[in-house]
């Protein structure tokens, strides 16, 4: 059995370092990944994928990326319920093992 998955996308704002009551670091980033087809408007719509990143993947991606910056994120899907009042919802949620940055807006800000 195989769970990975592969984005590359922009990052849609700067990441922000937390941690965890027990001080492990982590970070949620969110990806703007176009789809490689076009709508019924002749348009290219855009995903917006929500990802968790951990530890020293978490610290390196704060220090080192920006918003709009392009990255390439390795990990695996995980499901979790969040039951509230009575109902449960089930969220899907990457879980990043890598990070790779391939561009950055530093430069053409500059």
């Amino acid at each position: 059995m195989l769970n990975q998955i592969v984005l590359v996308g922009r990052l849609v704002k700067k990441p922000e370092l937390k941690q965890t009551e027990n001080a492990k670091k982590y970070s949620f980033i969110t990806l703007a990944v176009p789809r490689s087809f076009k709508n019924a408007n002749g348009e290219y719509d855009t995903d917006f994928i929500d990802c968790i990143l951990w530890d020293h993947v978490a610290s390196s991606t704060v220090d080192y990326c920006d918003k709009g910056d392009i990255v390439g994120i390795k990990g695996r899907l995980q499901s979790r319920v969040i039951e509230k009042e009575e109902s449960k919802k089930y969220v899907l949620e990457v879980i990043a093992e890598k990070v790779t940055f391939l561009s950055s807006n530093k430069n053409s800000n500059n």
